[in-house]
Parts: structure tokens; sequence; C-alpha cells
């Protein structure tokens, strides 16, 4: 058997509305056979009649219905058809969402996908990571799976959740990313927990999302051609993060690179460079590194955009910088 991470996640979604008829998706073109603009929920509408439902083209009202159904009892989960638009709803997400269960004391359970992450072509529009503006808000929890089980059980998580979740799927690992196996029979992580994916002792690369297996495939080319050893942590909740993994790793290896392919000002890499640089210094053999997309607005242009994007190499050199400090 072999899954597809937009499989799992129509997998996890399906059985969320058959297990809780709290549950009903909502959002732009998800109904019907279109089935949502990247096919996660195609065929959905027609097993669960009234409960996947066409949003109008207005991120806003698709959040504002949902904080409000998520308010009376229900459990909705709407989909962004790119994370980009999730600006258009931020008011609804961050000053409702985020904070209604501080202001009223009345849970918010709702959850918020968004394809997030690039594609050639796809300019600055239809390709950003938005993960960190919407971290920066205490009340969302933020959660990015890399793996087809953890798109399957995380998104599972998230919509039992009590608390708002913004779920960010990776929009290139869709249809590229397969894994053979049952994602249902695969180790369910904790939501929050980061998870070390490949050990290694001389430097720890973290990263989360798309860039995670760049990353591994960087560390395999570290080990085969150069001799290094490479620890790979995949963060896979942004908000909160797993602190505790983060620094077990740096203290084994003495070495941190932070891969992203978000942009780099204010990003989740600063944040992980910060924890590391104010509690585990002292552990640290090296200055901590980050790798991150360009600071500019995301190319059109296939070879700009390749440019714009890290890559394993990419990781490859800054790892070995770092080993050789």
């Amino acid at each position: 058997m072999t899954t597809s991470y937009v499989e799992a996640i129509r997998r996890a979604l399906g059985e969320c509305l058959e297990q809780d008829p709290r549950v009903f998706i909502y959002g732009q073109d998800v109904a019907g056979q279109f089935g949502g603009a990247f096919k996660a929920t195609k065929g959905l509408s027609e097993r669960f009649p009234g409960r996947v439902l066409n949003a109008p083209i207005s991120e806003d009202a698709i959040a504002g219905v949902a904080v409000g159904a998520a308010v009376d009892g229900m459990r909705p989960v709407i989909e962004y058809q790119f994370a980009d638009f999730a600006s258009i709803g931020f008011n609804q997400l961050v000053n409702h969402a985020a904070t209604t269960f501080w202001r009223t004391g009345r849970s918010c359970p709702l959850v918020a996908r968004l394809p997030v992450g690039g594609t050639r072509g796809s300019g600055p529009f239809h390709c950003q990571m938005p993960e960190a503006w919407i971290s920066h808000h205490p009340g969302l929890i933020v959660v990015s799976p890399a793996t087809v089980p953890d798109a399957y059980w995380m998104l599972k998580d998230a919509i039992a959740c009590n608390d708002p979740v913004i779920f960010c799927e990776h929009k290139y690992l869709y249809s590229h990313l397969k894994e053979t196996g049952d994602p249902a029979q695969a180790e369910h992580l904790p939501m929050g927990s980061a998870v070390v994916r490949r050990a290694g002792t001389d430097c720890t690369v973290i990263s989360y999302s798309g860039m995670l297996h760049e990353c591994l495939s960087a560390a395999g080319k570290l080990e085969q051609e150069h001799g290094v050893s490479v620890e790979v942590v995949d963060l896979r909740c942004l908000r909160p993060l797993d602190t505790a993994t983060i620094l077990e790793s740096a203290a084994k290896t003495g070495r941190v690179v932070v891969a992203t392919e978000a942009w780099p000002f204010g990003g989740i890499a600063a944040e992980v460079v910060s924890v590391i640089s104010s509690e585990a210094f002292h552990l640290l053999d090296a200055p901590p590194r980050r790798i991150c997309a360009q600071d500019t607005p995301i190319p059109v242009q296939p070879d700009l955009y390749a440019a714009h994007r890290p890559h394993a190499d990419d990781v490859v050199a800054a790892v070995l910088d770092t080993v050789r400090y």
C-alpha cells in the first residue's frame, strides 16, 4: 500500500467527518467534482452531503463563519486555496479565533488548512510560507507536517483539539511525497512534539515542512561524501515549539544549522536560533546558522525561483562551514 501526502489528508478528513457529526468542511471549491484546488476534499461532498460546503471568495468570511460555528459547538475545517490569502482572514484568525478562550472562556475548536510553500512558476501570491506571522499570536497552534503519517495523524489531532489550529500543508508534497504502508498504522506522535528523523553526532540540522526532505538529502550526501554525521530534527509543531528536543540535539552535537524555505527576517529559523543561543550557548562549538529563502518577493521565473529557495546543496555547504569552524 502506497499513500500520498494529499491522500493521507483526504483520508483523515473523511474519517473525522464519519466519526464526529460536529465536523464540517468549508472553503472555496471544496465540494462537488472539483474537490478543492489540490483535490484534498475530492469525493467527500458526495459521501457527506451538506457537510462539505463551498464558500464565497472571501477568506475573511470563511474564517468568520468558522469562528462562529466553533464557538457554537461545531468543529469546522476551513480550506484556503493558497496560504498567502490567509492574510485576508488575518483579523478573524488572530483577533477572534486566537483570543476567544481568553476573552470568554469558551473554546474555539477550528482548523484552518493552509497550502503553503513554493512550486515553480507560481510567483509571489501563491508560494509564501506564512507560518511566522501566524505563529506570532498567542492562542493559535501552528503545525507543519512533513511526512505522510504526520499529515494523517496531525490533522486528526488538530480537528480533535479544543484550540484553533493552523495546519500548514506543503503544496509540493501533495502528490510528490508518497510512502509505503498504512499511515494509520504508523507511529502516532504527539502533535506538539519535534522528532529526530535521522540520528547523528557532528551537527544538528533543524527543519520542517518541505525543506525537511532537502535536509535529509543533504545529510545523506554529507555522510557519504564528507564523512560528516548529521542529526536531522523535524520541528513538526511550530507553536508551541518543542524546545526540549531542540536543545537536547544541540547539546549532543554542539553545532546547529536551521533550514527553512521561509524568509529570514523574523522567521521560525530566527526563533530557533534565538532559543539555542540563549539557552545552549555554553554547549556550542560553533555559532548556529540559518539557511532561508532569499529576502525578496518570490520570483515567477523558474530559474530565479530555483535561486530563491534553498536546496540540499545549500544545507551541505552550511553544515561543512559549521563543522570546520
